[in-house]
């Protein structure tokens, strides 16, 4: 067989930002051709971006994404290229690759199935494409192969599975390349961040060049696109059911380029077989990650934080932290403030923890039933990091909300009889200060929100959910806990003892009360396991409990009365599920409606379910 240089090249890009996408484009081209690649290809929508949502629905906008292939054109002397874009065909829209040669469209190639599960919905925008359809498409007057077909280049056959066409098993049209006698098979994907992901594609690939009897090349996108959904830029290359080829994941930088000999016989780097993968790093990565994009992208200058002491707000201190350590490590400081936008504010000079003070912007709010323990424990974490760091009390603002409802009702609140609304007054007094100083600094206000307080609803409207972003929206409580006691160990955070030493409260009651989270709710892992197999699995009550009866050390009493807890918390608190801030997808579900679980805000609660599973026998 004859050799071929090959590269796949992953993008961080952003739906609107033509300029920027295309510019980024150019570099990796440009160092495409320094590495002297001869067939180099990109991740679907690397022109447009894949978060482009109901932009794709205009009839300009797949305009202008070809407007831009146009203008990538002279620039593929010598090269063939693969971009992906959105192609319109007789009032359909198409996901597209097109194969760009020496100045020329060799053809272009539609996606035959479409990712329709979890946080995807490209039925909406997309059309399949029909296998084994080539029809003639217009492109500036030049008439271009359109539709399911294969390439050569220097002896070698070539052809595409775009993301989604890879996973439907027998459907798949790597069969049909097989049969073609197809010796490369790229995958330009889309393929959304989860833990635990990376492994389920180390498997596709493996398996797939073994299966299909050709090399395998997948290419993802990078980044924080466009606000929700996380890309890791994987890119591997699998070849007679091996690993050859593995990048690291989650890069701060724009691009990365992976370029190599094919066939290629043995690992371009060490690869193990199986690689290991550990969660803890995994959402660290993807949410730092994030968290840098989302603020640059949003052309903000940090994040403020109202920092309790408690799990969570410590969790997403830390992360920033950690972002501003990787990013730093990743691009140099010159190069990280100048992408943050600081460069005129931020001496290049200073230590990672003045950064870290000019970007993380923490207040500790006290109230009455605040403790010393979680003011020394949020204290001693801002100072640890090198947070800016801010203590005040807002007795006197939740006094005076108190006093004016007392008056118009004309009688005193007491702890009896008004127990939440005294809870909440407390966190909604909080927000309008921290908004402010939000404000001020022109930061992003981050809300603390885990995704067991969102299934049942366990938060503060406009209070503790204040936010523009919820960095921890997507990732249960009990993991949380977990990764922080890992991240003072591992990632050696010291001014996490405090915060792992404290059990889980809102301290909204007195202090007295000694009020906890899971004595409000439930235990914390017991939230995860009902909603995996409530929200994940689509399972009812009686299924529920049947199962959980076999899986958890509770009895039969106890374990009806959470099950019946959580859907009637769930049922109850959907509409605030719907006015969360906008978070990231990191785990393999969400209950994001915008983007994984929908559910109706009216409802009949599950009543009859609930009682089908009170008859079961205990």
């Amino acid at each position: 067989m004859s050799q071929l240089h090959i590269a796949g090249a992953t993008l961080n890009q952003t739906p609107l930002d033509w300029e920027g996408n295309f510019d980024t484009i150019m570099q990796a081209v440009q160092k495409a051709k320094e590495k002297q690649v001869e067939l180099l290809c990109f991740p679907e929508l690397s022109i447009t971006g894949y978060g482009s949502e109901d932009l794709f629905l205009s009839y300009w906008y797949p305009k202008k994404a070809l407007a831009y292939l146009q203008k990538i054109l002279p620039f593929t002397k010598g090269i063939t290229i693969c971009l992906g874009l959105p192609c319109r065909v007789s009032g359909k829209l198409y996901n597209c690759m097109a194969v760009v040669e020496d100045r020329k469209i060799l053809g272009i190639v539609a996606k035959q199935f479409l990712a329709i599960d979890g946080v995807h919905y490209e039925c909406r925008w997309f059309t399949p494409w029909i296998a084994g359809e080539v029809i003639s498409f217009d492109f500036y007057d030049s008439s271009v192969p359109f539709g399911d077909m294969t390439f050569e280049k220097n002896g070698i056959s070539y052809g595409f599975e775009i993301c989604e066409d890879a996973w439907r098993g027998d459907l798949r049209p790597g069969f049909r390349l097989k049969d073609r006698n197809t010796a490369l098979i790229f995958n330009p994907s889309a393929s959304h961040f989860a833990m635990g992901k990376s492994e389920q594609r180390e498997i596709l690939v493996r398996e797939s060049s073994e299966e299909l009897e050709a090399g395998y090349f997948y290419i993802n996108l990078l980044g924080n696109e466009s606000g929700r959904m996380i890309f890791d830029g994987e890119i591997l290359f699998g070849y007679r059911g091996e690993i050859l080829v593995k990048n690291p994941l989650l890069s701060f930088h724009n691009y990365q380029l992976v370029h190599f000999n094919f066939p290629l016989e043995k690992p371009l780097t060490p690869v193990s077989n199986p690689i290991e993968h550990d969660k803890n790093e995994e959402f660290t990565a993807a949410a730092t990650l994030a968290l840098f994009d989302y603020m640059r992208k949003s052309r903000s200058k940090g994040f403020v934080l109202s920092l309790s002491g408690g799990a969570d707000s410590s969790t997403i201190a830390v992360l920033v932290a950690e972002m501003v350590k990787r990013g730093i490590r990743d691009l140099g400081v010159p190069l990280f403030l100048e992408k943050i936008h600081r460069s005129d504010d931020i001496d290049p000079k200073s230590s990672i923890k003045d950064i870290i003070g000019k970007i993380l912007i923490t207040a500790y709010q006290s109230t009455r039933n605040s403790s010393t323990d979680t003011l020394q424990s949020a204290k001693s974490l801002a100072e640890t990091i090198g947070a800016t760091f801010h203590h005040w009390s807002i007795d006197e603002e939740v006094a005076g909300y108190t006093q004016k409802i007392e008056t118009a009702l004309g009688r005193n609140l007491d702890w009896s009889g008004d127990d939440i609304a005294l809870q909440n007054i407390q966190a909604r007094a909080r927000s309008p200060i921290i908004w402010m100083l939000a404000n001020i600094h022109q930061a992003l206000l981050l809300s603390t929100s885990n995704r067991s307080e969102g299934d049942v609803g366990y938060a503060t409207m406009d209070g503790d959910t204040s936010g523009g972003l919820s960095p921890i929206a997507a990732v249960s409580k009990d993991f949380i806990l977990q990764w922080l006691q890992w991240a003072e160990k591992e990632l050696r955070y010291e001014g996490l003892k405090g915060v792992n030493a404290l059990q889980p409260t809102a301290e909204l009651r007195p202090l007295e009360s000694r009020q906890t989270d899971e004595e409000d709710l439930m235990p914390y892992p017991v939230i995860t396991a009902i909603e995996k197999l409530a929200i994940r699995d689509k399972r009812s009550p009686a299924d529920i409990y049947l199962i959980l009866k076999e899986e958890l050390s509770l009895e039969s009493a106890p374990l009806k009365t959470y099950i019946r807890k959580f859907f009637e918390l769930w049922s109850r608190n959907q509409w605030k599920r719907e006015r969360l801030a906008p978070s990231f997808h990191l785990d393999e579900f969400n209950v994001d409606p915008k983007t994984w679980y929908r559910f109706p805000i009216l409802s009949g609660g599950y009543r009859k379910e609930l009682e089908e599973m009170d008859v079961l026998e205990e």
